[in-house]
């Protein structure tokens, strides 16, 4: 190849460049965060087609520690469609409870052993590790707002828990969960980082002190 042929190939400047750089390495830190970065909020983006929209940074703490109250010392919590809460949990350092995060995407592989992939059209296709009422308390929050979603999540749900359980969904969809699972709305109103077309809520069926605030 001659000078001139060498002179005509394309090159890159260097700010190009370095925004190439920025990108891939935030494409590698999406997909394989180190470190306690992978429990924030917002490393795995929302996925709207998979009907994923994110807590607040507070709504998830304040449910964390709804959870870790109503699990008492060494409990154990699932989080069903509900990675936000798995996260919060696990940003807090609890390494004394036992959590599981149950979901359909498979971009939350990275959290290990506890990642149990699940899909609420199949649900009690679970693991045999995952035992029928082997946990404290059980964070629900039902991707789609439907009867059927609502349905089939509410199976997984009484098979998984032991007794408690705080589901997060629609508004409209309170009588259809009291007759189901038979919890009632909170007075605690649930925030995510996107406002929502429709009303959210906060269900339990249990003493929560998610009912003594407004």
């Amino acid at each position: 190849m001659s000078a001139s042929d060498d002179d005509d190939i394309p090159r890159l400047s260097s700010h190009t460049l370095a925004a190439l750089q920025e990108f891939y390495s935030e494409q590698k830190q999406q997909s394989d965060p180190g470190g306690d970065d992978k429990y924030n909020i917002g490393i795995i983006e929302e996925n709207w087609q998979l009907s994923q929209f994110w807590y607040s940074q507070e709504t998830a703490l304040r449910l964390a520690e709804e959870a870790i109250a109503a699990a008492g010392d060494r409990g154990r919590i699932a989080c069903v469609s509900a990675p936000s809460v798995y996260q919060k949990l696990r940003e807090l350092h609890r390494e004394d409870f036992s959590i599981y995060i149950f979901e359909y995407d498979k971009r939350f592989a990275i959290y290990g052993e506890e990642f149990i992939f699940y899909d609420y059209n199949n649900p009690l296709d679970l693991p045999e590790k995952i035992a029928a009422h082997s946990f404290d308390i059980v964070i629900a929050d039902p991707p789609y707002l439907s009867k059927e979603c609502l349905r089939k999540t509410s199976e997984t749900i009484k098979y998984l828990t032991q007794g408690k359980i705080l589901l997060c969904t629609g508004a409209v969809m309170e009588e259809e969960a009291e007759k189901l699972l038979g919890v009632k709305m909170c007075k605690f109103i649930p925030t995510h980082t996107r406002t929502l077309g429709n009303e959210f809520r906060c269900y339990v069926n249990y003493d929560s002190g998610l009912d003594r605030e407004i």
